[in-house]
């Protein structure tokens, strides 16, 4: 006959098995990484610039053409200050380029009026 610890062991067994096999794990869950930007995209710092550039520099090429000055772009204050850099958008010197890129355009426009 068998004793009675091992009746114990083999009557709770499938009862330890079920209650450890059916309590819920907790699972970490980690949500997919976000999606790549566009591949055309531009960054916000570079747009405000060009925003910022083109519209400043039709401005000054319209004022300057009204007034009946040469076309002298670059020695506008507003092309060298470079107006409306907000730090929080990321470093001066891609802002300043970007700028200055985009004001030339703009007072091209503003100055033959195209």
């Amino acid at each position: 006959m068998k004793s009675p610890r091992v009746a114990v062991v083999i009557l709770a067994l499938p009862l330890i098995l079920l209650v450890g096999c059916s309590s819920p794990r907790p699972y970490a869950y980690a949500p997919p990484p976000p999606p790549p930007p566009p591949y055309n995209s531009v960054p916000p710092l570079i747009d405000r610039a060009n925003h910022e550039g083109f519209r400043i520099g039709v401005d000054a090429g319209t004022r300057d053409a009204y007034r009946g000055f040469s076309y002298q772009p670059r020695r506008d204050r507003a092309f060298h200050d470079t107006p409306g850099y907000d730090p929080a958008l990321g470093p001066y010197g891609p802002y300043r380029d970007a700028f200055r890129n985009a004001y030339l355009r703009g007072y091209d426009r503003g100055f033959y009026r195209r």
